[in-house]
């Protein structure tokens, strides 16, 4: 159902005026439902970026691989 619409429902929250018309115009919404939506997609958004960068660390750090360093900085930063 590629055309198909994204299911909508009407919920009521106490929110910040002040901060819906920050990221109103910080996302250069035309409503606030608009603004709101934008946000909520920008932090799933975030969420799964942090979630790949944690799976991705956690891959490297199971790998072994030893770092040197070439330069001898690390030895003297305490």
């Amino acid at each position: 159902m590629p055309n198909a619409k994204p299911r909508v429902t009407h919920k009521h929250f106490r929110l910040d005026p002040v901060k819906i018309t920050r990221v109103r115009k910080a996302l250069r919404a035309s409503t606030e439902t608009e603004a709101i939506d934008r946000a909520l997609d920008l932090a799933l958004a975030e969420h799964e970026r942090n979630k790949l960068a944690t799976e991705a660390h956690q891959r490297f750090v199971k790998s072994g691989i030893v770092i040197r360093d070439v330069y001898g900085k690390l030895d003297n930063a305490n």
